[in-house]
């Protein structure tokens, strides 16, 4: 819930000065949100973009990794897609074991015949975020939903973001034994 990293203008002779504030009692301090930015081509030269949002309700795990992962592949199933190439960071829970095991046992699901959607995964190198075309998204997502002037609520801030990003609101991802 920190206020971002970002530059800002502020009237001449005027500088803008954020102050940090405390978060309330109770409320979370950060947020995690998966992002998966689809792009297609259903007519030739005509590419298609949306992007699909998922917070989550506590922190972003390999369990709720792979839950993302079979949601996107659900979703792509049913626009009849047949493949998701997945670009994406270093982040721990995209590399552990558990995910790619996942990944590898639902490709082969794919081949078997009991799933639709292969998954392609592309890591990225390392330090090398500007590779991925979502990162973009997030910079520019980030300067429309800052507040210089107080902190936001968890809510509204994930209301800020799907407004910012053009996305519709999901249900949010969480562990089994995790209440949302």
């Amino acid at each position: 819930m920190a206020h971002p990293a970002v530059r800002a203008w502020a009237a001449p002779g005027q500088s803008l000065r954020l102050v940090e504030q405390a978060v309330a009692t109770g409320e979370r301090k950060a947020l995690a949100c998966y992002g998966v930015l689809v792009r297609s081509w259903p007519v030739p030269d005509t590419a298609s973009e949306a992007l699909w949002l998922r917070f989550v309700a506590g922190r972003p795990l390999s369990g709720v990794t792979t839950q993302d992962l079979a949601w996107c592949c659900a979703r792509l199933a049913a626009a009849g897609k047949a493949a998701l190439l997945l670009v994406w960071d270093n982040a721990s829970w995209h590399v552990r074991a558990e995910v790619r095991s996942w990944i590898a046992a639902h490709n082969r699901a794919v081949k078997a015949g009991a799933a639709t959607v292969r998954i392609v995964a592309c890591p990225l190198p390392i330090k090398s975020p500007w590779l991925n075309p979502i990162e973009p998204k997030w910079t520019h997502g980030k300067r429309r939903i800052v507040e210089p002037a107080r902190l936001l609520t968890a809510h509204e801030l994930e209301l800020r973001v799907y407004e910012a990003l053009g996305a519709d609101p999901a249900p949010h991802l969480t562990m089994p034994n995790h209440a949302a």
